[in-house]
């Protein structure tokens, strides 16, 4: 074998070795960037439950509004949206914009309120499942189902008459 036969094959096997290794880098990469990718349709904010909210759930003392079945509450509310879409609620539950549930800041969960729009006579029931809102002088934030429900969008924020269906 002389030396050009030699330096023929050498840069065959060099060429081979060249393919081989962008593939390897190829399925690398594939690899790599379906990790980074999320097998669910909503993600979390990556708060663990123990960190969310201390304000309200700190160790052994925790703050409750104490309501029972037919309480007549007024509460200036809000709404929230598209924001917070897909983001874990202060209870663990995916936060859904178009169903029917509420955030305050010292009620039990699961509670169940009515929400009437006395202006126009309008009323929707909600579930609290979340803490908020946290803007001074709000005491409910609507899911944007809800608000849509009793046309509080144009108003954005409104005293609400509050009554309790159920208490948990």
């Amino acid at each position: 074998m002389d030396k050009i036969e030699f330096l023929s094959i050498f840069e065959s096997v060099f060429k081979m070795m060249e393919v081989v290794l962008k593939s390897y880098l190829i399925v690398i990469l594939i690899v790599f960037l379906a990790g980074c990718s999320t097998g669910s349709l909503y993600q979390t904010n990556g708060v663990s439950k123990k960190k969310q909210h201390k304000k309200f759930n700190s160790g052994e003392q925790t703050y409750k509004t104490k309501v029972k079945k037919d309480d007549v509450l007024y509460f200036v509310c809000s709404y929230y949206g598209k924001k917070f879409h897909g983001r874990q609620t202060a209870n663990g539950e995916v936060f859904d914009m178009n169903k029917f549930t509420c955030a305050h800041k010292t009620l039990p969960f699961g509670t169940i309120l009515r929400v009437t729009n006395e202006d126009n006579g309008k009323s929707v029931v909600v579930r609290v499942n979340d803490r908020g809102p946290f803007v001074k002088g709000r005491q409910l934030d609507l899911s944007y189902a809800a608000a849509k429900e009793i046309d509080l969008i144009p108003a954005g924020v409104k005293k609400l008459k509050i009554e309790v269906i159920q208490s948990e």
